[in-house]
């Protein structure tokens, strides 16, 4: 069983994917995980991130695992433990390089889709209830208020250590919305099937429930409760 995850940046996508997938017993699938992994092989290795075929071939030769620690994951890329250093700025510039070339990110997507006959998944990310799992169980779009999602980034940048402005962060914000929504590949979108759920007012744990009681609803886990 697949269960999608989707909305813009700083919804809380990971952290709800994360508590539903312990709660269901499911994997936990981060997929922008695999595109940071792709991009960090790809700078380790001295790669042109402006060579479109040399992105492509390192996307289609990277070894990329993704491991169940706790609640969260080990990005373990080539042998190698990535999960704090494909975080870094760095990695974070150059992501879209491979993100939005559409021959780096078809062998990502295919692995993805491998764990998806492999393992029971709650995958979250930006297309994955349209691009990545479009025959998903259950599609969901977590949702919230520009201003509350703003504040939630400026929260997650403070325990950084990265101080910036409030007004510095809900530009950054805005911006990463229209640039999600008009990237030529795997943009950001809502269709009729997703089950829209606005967290401004919600804590995880609630989201959890709704998502939850939603599944049983429709019968796709009968002991689910």
């Amino acid at each position: 069983m697949v269960i999608t995850v989707d909305g813009p940046a700083a919804a809380g996508k990971s952290t709800v994917a994360r508590r539903l997938a312990r709660r269901l017993g499911f994997r936990y699938l981060d997929t922008g995980a695999m595109y940071r992994a792709a991009t960090w092989k790809a700078l380790q290795a001295g790669v042109d991130m402006a060579d479109a075929a040399a992105v492509a071939a390192v996307a289609a030769g990277v070894r990329i695992e993704l491991v169940p620690d706790g609640d969260g994951l080990r990005v373990i890329c080539e042998g190698c433990d990535v999960t704090e250093a494909i975080r870094t700025p760095e990695v974070t510039e150059s992501i879209y390089h491979v993100a939005d070339l559409p021959a780096a990110r078809r062998p990502l997507i295919e692995e993805q889709r491998r764990l998806g006959t492999r393992f029971d998944l709650v995958a979250e990310g930006r297309d994955q209830g349209t691009e990545v799992f479009p025959d998903a169980d259950v599609k969901f779009y977590l949702d919230a208020s520009l201003e509350e999602r703003a504040r939630r980034r400026l929260a997650d940048m403070a325990r950084a250590d990265c101080p910036l402005s409030a007004d510095e962060v809900m530009r950054q914000v805005a911006g990463r919305d229209d640039r999600d929504r008009t990237r030529p590949v795997g943009a950001l979108r809502r269709t009729d099937e997703m089950i829209w759920i606005d967290s401004t007012r919600m804590s995880v744990d609630e989201v959890v429930e709704v998502m939850a009681a939603e599944i049983s609803r429709r019968g796709l886990l009968p002991g689910l409760s």
